[in-house]
């Protein structure tokens, strides 16, 4: 027989750490003192140790570890737990990849820039939008808040002709890829709650749910650029490729107010891979 302390150096596991195995009826002891409470282990204990340490390596929970060792698992059930940890370790080694590749790429851009950027991009899940809309062309890129304005009237005009609820600040897409200078495919949209029917240009539908990568502007619309450019370098730098329309979320948005008050979330759908 062994003292926890001797069983605790010859398989450097703390003796805090036994106790708490006994407690939870991982590993008990051989036997315990009924009158000093003092707890024993034998070396016959040791591949039953061995074994919890080796499967605690590979990432299992101790919940999962007891009941691998006491209720007779089936190999196919055994196999079953290891996949999922695969799985689960896969995951994380990928999202550490990805976390890596945006320290390297905010790295690189200090160096170039001499500063930290201004746009900090995250990415965030969005649940699919009731919107009412319209949907046109723009000419060239010198008549595109003219084009904007008109359509956000017919929008407004409607919504309220209908008594919808607004539901959130109003959102235009951009449906083109790249940057194109004339014939601009734009479309304006208001989040509403409550029916809409299609009527006058105006029709009610959903915008899908997208897993977005966001950075917010605040400022005049003439300082975009700078704006898109940061968050096109993150959607790079972490491997994703753009999956749909860009949005642009007026969060702060009064045409008589003073532009630097304005504030925008600029969002692009992507996609891993």
């Amino acid at each position: 027989m062994l003292k926890i302390s001797e069983f605790s150096k010859l398989t450097q596991v703390p003796t805090k750490t036994l106790r708490y195995y006994d407690e939870i009826g991982l590993l008990k002891p051989a036997r315990i003192d009924p009158w000093t409470g003092y707890r024993f282990y034998t070396v016959e204990q040791l591949p039953r140790l061995n074994r919890i340490l080796a499967l605690k390596a590979l990432g299992l929970s101790l919940d999962q570890i007891k009941a691998m060792l006491d209720e007779h698992l089936t190999a196919e059930q055994i196999r079953g737990m290891l996949r999922l940890k695969r799985a689960e370790t896969l995951q994380r080694l990928e999202e550490d990849q990805t976390r890596l590749s945006f320290v390297e790429a905010k790295l690189r851009q200090i160096e170039m820039e001499g500063t930290m950027s201004e746009y900090e991009v995250i990415l965030k899940a969005v649940e699919p939008i009731e919107v009412a809309g319209v949907r046109d062309f723009a000419p060239d890129q010198a008549h595109i808040s003219e084009t904007f304005g008109r359509m956000y009237g017919m929008v407004m005009a409607e919504v309220t002709r209908q008594h919808a609820a607004f539901a959130g600040p109003s959102i235009a897409l951009y449906h083109d890829e790249g940057f194109p200078e004339t014939h601009i495919d734009i479309e304006t949209t208001q989040p509403i709650r409550g029916t809409f029917h299609e009527a006058n240009g105006v029709k009610g539908y959903t915008l899908p749910a997208a897993n977005l990568a966001c950075t917010i502007h605040r400022g005049s619309f003439q300082n975009l650029g700078s704006a898109y450019e940061a968050i096109m370098k993150w959607i790079e730098s972490g491997g994703y490729h753009i999956v749909g329309p860009s949005r642009e979320v007026y969060l702060q948005f009064d045409p008589n107010a003073d532009p630097n008050t304005w504030v925008t979330e600029i969002q692009f759908p992507v996609e891993k891979g």
